[in-house]
């Protein structure tokens, strides 16, 4: 069996001097290309846990193992994240003074690259989430779910293979939020994605290939999404049943 592409141990994270708790050993393992959602009440450690896999922060104690990076060590996690990590945020986080096109270009600084490819690889990513005829639109003159799709497009900039979603469909409709989702499939099983997706939301949390329940802090539980029965097999079964 392959090594998981994430593995976590004891992870421990409090917050103003160790007055708030969000993580109290909390262990996650996530293979690639395997979409879960993580799943619990508010002041769980959701989102703490989403943003030290995405090196957003360090944890106080435990390890941290992504691939070949060590991230409690601290060492070139900007590099790390510019890389490995797409993240999409509930409230889309998108400058409101840029347009679609200039928006999804941001991460691309980092890669280095000219003028001309950050604004072709822009244009093929808003065309790939529906959005080729809104790249001059700002985020005030698109609807919640349009700018959620230029959160995905640019979390796609880097081309990274993990994509992080905290609460993507929260601020959503449900259809809109359906459709978010769809999108979100599509690029997992279009381009290989290792989905981690952060959710309150039974319905959102059923899409996943797991589910992984947390309370307090810690792992509270696990499930996995049941497989479909192969064509035929229940007809094979009752023949040989009769």
């Amino acid at each position: 069996m392959s090594e998981p592409l994430i593995q976590a141990r004891g992870l421990e994270k409090a917050f103003e001097k160790g007055r708030i708790v969000a993580l109290r050993g909390m262990d996650l393992e996530v293979a690639e290309r395997e979409f879960v959602a993580i799943v619990g009440p508010s002041g769980c450690g959701k989102s703490t846990l989403l943003h030290l896999i995405a090196a957003l922060d360090k944890p106080d104690n435990g390890r941290i193992r992504v691939g070949e990076h060590e991230l409690e060590s601290g060492r070139h996690l900007s590099r790390y994240r510019a890389r490995h990590i797409g993240m999409v945020f509930q409230l889309h986080n998108l400058l409101p003074s840029l347009t679609a096109l200039e928006n999804v270009q941001v991460p691309m600084f980092e890669l280095g690259l000219g003028r001309r490819e950050r604004k072709e690889r822009a244009r093929r990513l808003l065309a790939l989430v529906g959005l080729g005829d809104r790249e001059g639109s700002r985020p005030p003159e698109l609807s919640g779910g349009e700018r959620q799709r230029v959160g995905i497009a640019r979390a796609l900039a880097n081309d990274p293979p993990i994509l992080l979603a905290d609460e993507p469909t929260g601020s959503l409709d449900s259809e809109s939020g359906s459709r978010i989702l769809d999108l979100l499939e599509t690029l997992r099983r279009e381009r290989g994605l290792t989905v981690i997706l952060v959710t309150h939301d039974a319905e959102v949390a059923a899409r996943a290939d797991r589910i992984v329940r947390m309370l307090d802090g810690r792992l509270l539980g696990e499930e996995w999404a049941p497989r479909p029965e192969p064509v035929g097999a229940g007809a094979g079964a009752q023949q040989s049943a009769g």
